[in-house]
């Protein structure tokens, strides 16, 4: 009868660990799951995240960076569209300045963007980006931008926010990719929020 009820004690235990392994690690997800999912979408490309270029905070070093920064000769140049939009409580006007590239796989390309001000006060800004169709974002490589980085303008000020970027010869070799002639880069600005101790704590919504 002791060696029963120690079996469900034990198991008891066990249970009671699991859950509370389970709580743990919920709540521990969702304090970090921003930064996580930011990390997870620059290094995979997954949600439309461009991947965070080899030798800029990527996996490999300068070499890789280098190796892969070749124009493929004789390949098609892909059309790169580039958009732009901001939140509703954000009185910024923010355009592109171009309205396309057209890039060989392996070739840099800058871009730039420009943002006002419209308001009387200061305020900081913080941008998500995109790439569309889903299937190019594990090869659309950045080098240089502004996003998910905090962007002060002062009150009626402009600024011009360049992306330098690249897009992997490694598509060449994706049948996914076949057929794929545009791609289309998108930024969206936020209004920064902060909390009671001026720490950035999210990104207000509309």
């Amino acid at each position: 009868m002791d060696r029963v009820r120690a079996v469900y004690k034990q198991r008891n235990r066990t249970t009671m660990n699991y859950t509370l392994s389970v709580i743990l690690g919920t709540v521990a997800f969702s304090y970090g799951s921003v930064p996580l999912y930011k990390m997870i979408c620059q290094t995979t490309g997954w949600g439309g995240q461009p991947v965070r270029a080899p030798g800029h905070g990527g996996a490999g070093g300068d070499g890789d960076l280098a190796s892969r920064l070749q124009p493929v000769e004789g390949a098609k140049r892909i059309r790169v569209t580039f958009n732009a939009s901001v939140s509703d409580v954000l009185p910024w006007k923010f355009v592109p300045q171009q309205r396309e590239v057209r890039v060989l796989p392996g070739e840099t390309a800058l871009a730039f963007y420009t943002a006002t001000n419209k308001s009387d006060k200061d305020i900081i800004g913080v941008a998500t980006y995109s790439v569309t169709p889903g299937q190019v974002a594990p090869y659309f490589s950045k080098i240089q931008c502004f996003c998910f980085e905090e962007q002060r303008l002062n009150a009626g000020e402009t600024v011009d926010m360049p992306v330098f970027f690249y897009l992997d010869p490694d598509m060449l070799n994706d049948l996914n990719m076949k057929g794929i002639e545009t791609v289309t880069l998108s930024y969206t600005f936020f209004k920064a929020k902060y909390d009671d101790n001026g720490n950035f704590k999210a990104i207000a919504q509309s």
